[in-house]
């Protein structure tokens, strides 16, 4: 009886003690960007962060997959000085996804749990992000190693860097709404070389090659409050160059803010602003189980050039209501440059079921 009361006393003490105050995202002093290689970590005294990475592979004979893995860190409302090692003071949350035309739907699952007893963390310094069986680390020299079992498949995966990080925004501030606290650090890894195993359920390891987006952004505010969600691209092209496109959408529809990042072949980085980037949809498809329509082909302007995105099938739907409280569209698509032939990519869109919060 004396342990029960103790826990209620160790588990009530977040909600006596004072919400904690979180870091602000803040422009980046002039000559300054992102500290990699620690960035690559942790950022635990903000309010939210994840690691995102998004994929197309290829079989041994042949078949185009598309896959997804993204761990999420979200600070509570639990004191952090609180000593309990049973205070939740970090959640982790891990989504899963394989994208394959044979099946005309997603396989996918999700994980969450309090971050400790080395059961589930995010740590500092270098990427390392683990909930039970599910994990994603990143090596001294660059590789990142990918392990998950999920419901109906697995992953085993090796992420090779091909070229540096791919800093948004100015140097890695990157705004995603008309004020500036609606922001966020962003940084992306384009042109990941792939390799790997996944087995699908009742099947075998299948050997796999291909290319890897990974995004890392953390943030304590990035939605303004007329926001419903947003539509984003990471596009790996197929001159080694690199495409992030994403608009922000207002509770009517209309853009609230967009940005565009492109690295040609060269190296060369071009960032455009909210005037500069425009998404048209270009097919619209009805989720049987949710009635939300989503633009799954759309045309992405950035100045001047033009790019088609379409879908490697039109259900991609992923609910994760069970973790994050949200259902979206999440999955590979085509790009064409000006109508040509240019790369492949994934595509999220968010708030169409409802309006999107972090």
């Amino acid at each position: 009886m004396r342990h029960c009361l103790l826990l209620i006393l160790c588990l009530a003490l977040p909600a006596m003690a004072a919400a904690p105050v979180f870091e602000p995202v803040t422009p980046l002093p002039a000559g300054q960007s992102l500290r990699l290689p620690h960035d690559f970590g942790a950022h635990p005294a903000f309010k939210t962060e994840w690691w995102y990475a998004t994929g197309w592979v290829t079989t041994a004979g042949g078949q185009q997959l598309g896959y997804q893995v993204t761990f999420f860190r979200s600070a509570t409302g639990s004191d952090p000085a609180n000593p309990s090692a049973f205070a939740p003071k970090q959640l982790i949350i891990g989504h899963a996804a394989l994208s394959d035309p044979k099946l005309g739907k997603l396989l996918h699952d999700e994980r969450s749990a309090r971050q400790g007893f080395d059961l589930a963390y995010a740590k500092e310094g270098n990427t390392d992000v683990k909930l039970d069986d599910w994990r994603m680390q990143r090596r001294d020299d660059g590789h990142y190693e990918v392990t998950l079992a999920a419901r109906e498949f697995s992953l085993q995966l090796t992420l090779s860097p091909t070229q540096a990080p791919l800093l948004q925004g100015e140097r890695g501030y990157s705004r995603k709404g008309p004020r500036p606290e609606q922001s966020s650090y962003y940084y992306s890894e384009p042109q990941l070389a792939t390799r790997g195993t996944i087995t699908r359920a009742g099947g075998q390891p299948e050997a796999v090659t291909g290319t890897t987006w990974l995004d890392h952004e953390w943030s304590s505010q990035v939605l303004d409050e007329n926001a419903s969600g947003w539509n984003w691209v990471g596009a790996n092209l197929d001159d080694g160059g690199a495409l992030m496109a994403f608009q922000i959408r207002s509770k009517t529809g209309a853009k609230l803010w967009a940005h565009a990042a492109w690295r040609d072949r060269h190296g060369k980085v071009t960032q455009f602003g909210p005037d500069e980037v425009e998404f048209a949809p270009t097919q619209l498809w009805r989720s049987p189980r949710t009635r939300a329509e989503y633009p799954v082909a759309t045309e992405i302007r950035t100045g001047g050039t033009r790019w088609q995105i379409a879908p490697l099938q039109p259900d991609q739907e992923l609910d994760s209501r069970r973790s994050t409280g949200a259902v979206y569209w999440e999955g590979a698509v085509t790009v064409k440059r000006d109508g040509q032939q240019a790369g492949r990519a994934y595509l999220e869109m968010t708030g169409y079921v409802q309006p999107m919060k972090l």
